[in-house]
């Protein structure tokens, strides 16, 4: 992938430590991990359909320390974009956990404005705690938190109101070169909370005191290690969703499971649910995704691929010496202008 300039260059480590393809070769001779390549599902597996954010919820009650999530400090280095771009940033963080990503966006830069949802109530308030007590953050006026099960639910019309997003499409069709004239229009939104406990009604009416319905949308979408989370069957619309809150030309930000992952090794055959999809023993979800399955989803969502590759880390786990090898996939996916 691209690097934004040379003091960057550290963060090449984390994405090609090893190659991919010779990996997939190694694990497709083994007869023993045959039933990962297979399409056929485990007859005593639950319907993945059954996945629900309760499970996520016990999850997130069971590892509520900051130290199950480290801070994704590779983050910035990775989406040099957060760093590189305009004035008053708006970043929406799609299943913000404990807020390990919403703090290396919040320390970027101090223009930069957080939503971040979560299925668990209690879960955005260790992040809230967590951001307030970190140092170099000053977050008031910086960090919204609101719940939200995006897997089954809508974004609130405060984050981008169909009406907005309607204008927003009509003026970028008139004139692409005047598409930032309507920033100044958006830019009004240090009223929007007190950072704890808003709900979207709450959230509405500091709206309306203003004068106005929305934020306008945002310029980033986060969805990092999220996706994977959401059965298959609804990542369409998980992803539709987000490009709907997204202003045209905004970015979504991806990082997610990759196909051959030490942790999709791991999965027994009962726990596979669908083609790369499996049930956790918590009850939670996991898909690995392929570099192609990753392109159909967001270009079917109308996005221009940016950047798409695997990352492939080597490490060894300290306590027995193993090797692990990770592999993610890394992608940049754009809203359309016009």
């Amino acid at each position: 992938m691209e690097m934004c300039s040379s003091s960057e260059k550290e963060a090449e480590y984390h994405s090609s430590d090893f190659d991919w393809e010779e990996l997939r070769e190694e694990i497709e001779k083994l007869p023993s991990l045959s039933y990962h390549l297979s399409p056929h599902i485990s007859a005593s597996t639950s319907d993945s359909s059954l996945v629900e954010a309760d499970s996520w919820r016990r999850f997130h009650r069971r590892h509520s320390t900051a130290r199950f999530f480290k801070e994704r400090r590779y983050l910035l280095k990775e989406f040099p974009e957060l760093l590189s771009c305009h004035d008053s940033v708006k970043v929406l963080e799609v299943g913000c956990g404990n807020g390990s990503t919403v703090l290396p966006i919040l320390r970027a830069r101090e223009s930069v404005v957080v939503y971040a949802c979560d299925c668990s109530e209690e879960i955005l308030e260790k992040a809230k705690e967590i951001v307030v007590t970190a140092k170099s953050i000053t977050p008031k006026n910086r960090f919204v938190p609101f719940v939200l099960d995006f897997n089954n639910n809508e974004f609130p019309e405060w984050l981008f109101c169909t009406s907005c997003q309607s204008s927003s499409t009509s003026a970028n069709n008139a004139s692409s070169d005047n598409r930032h004239e309507n920033e100044a229009s958006v830019k009004s939104y240090q009223k929007v909370t007190d950072y704890a406990h808003e709900n979207e009604t709450s959230i509405n009416s500091l709206f309306l005191e203003g004068n106005r319905c929305c934020v306008g949308g945002v310029d980033f979408v986060t969805l990092i290690f999220t996706l994977s989370a959401v059965p298959f069957c609804t990542m369409p619309s998980v992803i539709q969703k987000c490009s709907s809150v997204l202003k045209p030309g905004g970015l979504i930000l991806f990082r997610d499971y990759g196909v051959y992952d030490m942790t999709m090794l791991r999965f027994a055959p009962v726990q596979k649910v669908g083609f790369r999809e499996y049930f956790r023993s918590d009850g939670t979800l996991s898909y690995f995704f392929s570099l192609d399955i990753t392109r159909d989803l967001f270009c079917a969502a109308g996005l221009i691929e940016l950047e798409l590759e695997y990352c492939c880390v080597r490490s060894v786990n300290r306590r027995n010496g193993k090797e692990m090898r990770r592999v993610w996939v890394h992608g940049k996916f754009q809203k359309p202008i016009v």
